[in-house]
């Protein structure tokens, strides 16, 4: 019986992994929990849930938890992604 859920193992790109490092230091820092994550990743609207990949679901939940603590500004994030 297929479940739908690929289960094989992945190669985590440069993307994923600092993802998941700011995800630590964010954690130890105190500034996001893990629950936390999980609650903004479940408060993706789900046609954006299904149209973004794993770790981009990882960063929108950082993203929106540090924009509701107040620890950056919409306006300081919109400068940093333009000069990515």
């Amino acid at each position: 019986m297929c479940s739908g859920v690929d289960t094989e193992p992945h190669v985590l790109t440069d993307f994923d992994r600092e993802v998941d490092a700011l995800r630590q230091l964010l954690s130890l820092k105190g500034l996001m929990s893990v629950d936390e994550l999980r609650r903004g990743i479940e408060a993706i609207p789900e046609p954006e849930y299904h149209a973004l990949g794993y770790y981009q679901r990882w960063i929108r939940s950082i993203a929106d938890n540090l924009l509701r603590r107040g620890v950056v500004t919409e306006a300081e994030l919109r400068r940093a992604l333009a000069a990515a």
